[in-house]
């Protein structure tokens, strides 16, 4: 199950998870993008279900999760990757409703997420995986006015540190990505909205250069799969290094 797979590094995971022979359950408000995406999976030989639905949204939550139990009988891993991002304004200058915004959608919608996956996911004999996309905000406050989003960010890396101690022992592992500046529509509506930012988080980063979406998917699938067996709790950077400077 992908969140937030309409686009960027959730239609990214999709593909690479889809080319690892999983059946995806693709989900996000978007449902036009979302069947094309489905009917391109299923086209490369893939099989993908798409159920459009907003994470902030528990019923919604729920219906897709059912919807990928009914289709494919199991739920084995989960990329809760859907998020969204906040303006540039001053903390005292935030309306409160955008404030709410964020942490629906970044906070609230993992939770509901994880409120219904684990229990499918205990139904497996062998546990599964669960991945949360955090961000850099989520360890280190940005240069740039974005309170509400570093709260959120930071208290992802928490529910994912929470779930995996309580839920380890029933082979259930869940980890958070630190993901650094990525070329994904959001982002590059960040750009236009202040040309000064690409060069800051570019300048930013070790490698000095955004992530492409599939750099950042690539550790999402990694970490949900055998491989990564011995990996729960952990928030791991893919950011280019910059929460290291």
């Amino acid at each position: 199950m992908v969140t937030g797979a309409s686009s960027g590094i959730g239609a990214a995971a999709a593909r690479l998870f889809s080319a690892e022979g999983a059946a995806v359950v693709l989900t996000a408000r978007r449902g036009a993008e979302l069947e094309r995406l489905a009917g391109e999976l299923t086209a490369a030989g893939g099989s993908a279900l798409a159920v459009p639905g907003d994470v902030c949204s528990s019923d919604d939550v729920r219906r897709v999760v059912e919807a990928a139990v009914e289709r494919f009988g199991r739920l084995d891993a989960a990329f809760n990757n859907a998020g969204w991002g906040t303006p540039r304004t001053p903390l005292h200058l935030l309306p409160d409703e955008e404030y709410d915004a964020i942490m629906d959608v970044n906070v609230r919608g993992v939770w509901n997420c994880l409120k219904h996956q684990i229990p499918v996911l205990l139904d497996n004999a062998s546990g599964g995986s669960i991945v949360i996309t955090s961000s850099a905000a989520g360890v280190a406050a940005p240069a740039v006015p974005s309170a509400p989003y570093v709260a959120a960010k930071h208290a992802v890396i928490g529910l994912a540190r929470a779930a995996a101690h309580e839920y380890g022992s029933r082979g259930v592992r869940v980890n958070a990505l630190v993901v650094g500046a990525t070329r994904t529509e959001l982002m590059q509506t960040a750009f236009d909205h202040d040309p000064r930012l690409e060069e800051y988080v570019t300048e930013s980063s070790m490698l000095k250069r955004i992530a492409e979406p599939e750099e950042v998917a690539r550790a999402a699938v990694w970490l949900c799969g055998d491989h990564a067996s011995f990996v729960s709790g952990a928030a791991i950077a893919v950011d280019g290094g910059c929460t290291a400077l």
